[in-house]
């Protein structure tokens, strides 16, 4: 941004023929020089002993050349006038409206404020030195503003880099045009500069724009050399500290002996799950099973429809925590949250109900083209998987044969059945290219299974 800088007189564009020029006269009380800050690096000091007259009209809301145009031989020129202004963002987080009569100054690439330009007598009004706030343009953006956002006419939606949101609104339609034309005009001259700018913003703090940048280059990089050191003694301390914990930290098991952590049931490998509730079959999968069966089986989309997620998490944290859950509770009366929890906690497992190991002969299996060879093959890989993966393989497929049979209700065909469990039972343990091919013998294996139900499992 360039330095500010004031003259004595102002010039303004040469008055219409017929019409006497109109001029106001700023007397200043101040017999002290008026110390102006400069927006970068420097302080400027104005002696104003002399009282002298100045061609402008602060007051006039028409008033957008610049009464104050501090100019700079490389930078265009300002453009002032009251504009009503208001923010909506400020660095990303909404701010209540508060629309305000604001004195408004384009200098450079910056965008300045000050309240109270009234009777004021200074160069911002109100015998205000400084502006109340600036916003930087490098990077930003400008649009009319949308009937949600504002329901005022002739709006500007002015968009920060550092994600401040301002309205700018004017009832005069001239006025508000020049000000739109004007600013796309700085955010296109200055779009060059919005790398830099970025990099400007990257050490200060939230809230920077509200503050000038009062000090030299030399000091903000000795200032940078020093956090930067600060900020590695202080990760070395933190690193210190955390290796401390980590060797001082009980091992899991140990945690576990002393009854710390509880074991899981969503996560939980079958064969662990069945071992410590002593069964062949978990619980939670048979309690599923028994509550569809019993309330459910006639409902449409049955384990195709989704059930509420945030329910189902809330189900899966009871199931973990060792809670008594009855899934007759009202909490739990849609069906699809009790089905839900059950393809959840197959897809949980951290091996699936068909093993990553016999995943590729499955594969083959079904490639068979003999039918009677295929079916033979798959239910010989089944007797090769766990005893917990076959016992719970078996319950699950007779539960999924009965939904079927009740397909004239709910709607589910042993091929949609198979569609929605195949991925759910059954997949390798590194993804290749092949998953579209992979998805087609998944969901074939199950159908498979489903139909040769009799067959493969006896009854």
């Amino acid at each position: 941004m360039v330095p500010w800088t004031l003259r004595r007189e102002y010039n303004l564009s040469p008055p219409i023929s017929g019409e006497a020029p109109k001029s106001h006269s700023l007397e200043r009380k101040q017999q002290e020089p008026i110390v102006l800050t400069k927006w970068r690096h420097s302080t400027y000091v104005l002696d104003i002993s002399d009282k002298e007259s100045v061609n402008a009209k602060p007051n006039s809301p028409e008033s957008d050349s610049c009464p104050s145009s501090p100019k700079h031989p490389s930078t265009p020129s300002e453009k002032c006038g009251v504009l009503n202004v208001t923010k909506i963002t400020e660095h990303g987080k909404k701010v209540r409206k508060n629309w305000a009569s604001t004195w408004t100054v384009l200098q450079g690439s910056s965008l300045l404020f000050a309240k109270g330009q009234g009777s004021g007598t200074s160069w911002f009004g109100g015998n205000q030195s400084k502006p109340e706030f600036t916003v930087d343009l490098r990077g930003g953006s400008v649009e009319w503003a949308s009937k949600e956002k504002s329901s005022k006419k002739h709006v500007i939606e002015l968009k920060t880099r550092v994600g401040t949101e301002l309205l700018i609104q004017s009832e005069i339609d001239s006025v508000i045009n020049d000000w739109f034309r004007a600013l796309s005009e700085t955010i296109n001259t200055h779009a060059w500069e919005s790398d830099e700018a970025i990099e400007e913003d990257m050490p200060e703090s939230p809230g920077s724009e509200k503050h000038d940048k009062e000090k030299d280059p030399r000091d903000s990089k000795k200032n940078r050399v020093k956090n930067s050191s600060m900020e590695s003694s202080e990760q070395k301390k933190t690193r210190v500290k955390l290796k401390k914990f980590l060797t001082r930290r009980p091992t899991l098991q140990a945690v576990r002996d002393k009854g710390y952590i509880k074991d899981q049931v969503f996560g939980c490998s079958l064969t662990a799950l069945c071992q410590r509730e002593g069964t062949s079959v978990p619980n939670f999968v048979k309690m599923c099973i028994e509550h569809v069966e019993n309330t459910g089986l006639n409902v449409d989309g049955l384990y195709r429809v989704s059930g509420n997620l945030a329910v189902i998490q809330k189900l899966r944290f009871a199931v973990n925590h060792d809670e008594k859950v009855n899934l007759d509770d009202s909490k739990w009366e849609d069906i699809h949250v009790t089905t839900g929890a059950l393809k959840m906690l197959f897809r949980e497992l951290p091996e699936p109900l068909f093993t990553y190991a016999s995943f590729n002969d499955f594969v083959e299996a079904i490639k068979n083209s003999d039918y009677k060879q295929r079916v033979q093959s798959i239910k010989d890989l089944i007797k090769q998987l766990p005893k917990p993966n076959q016992e719970t393989m078996k319950v699950l497929f007779k539960h999924l044969k009965r939904v079927i049979d009740h397909g004239e209700v709910n709607r589910m065909t042993t091929q949609s059945v198979a569609i929605v469990f195949g991925p759910t039972l059954l997949r390798p343990e590194i993804e290749t290219g092949n998953m579209a091919v992979h998805m087609v013998y998944q969901n074939q294996i199950v159908e498979l299974i489903l139909l040769e139900y009799e067959n493969i499992f006896g009854r």
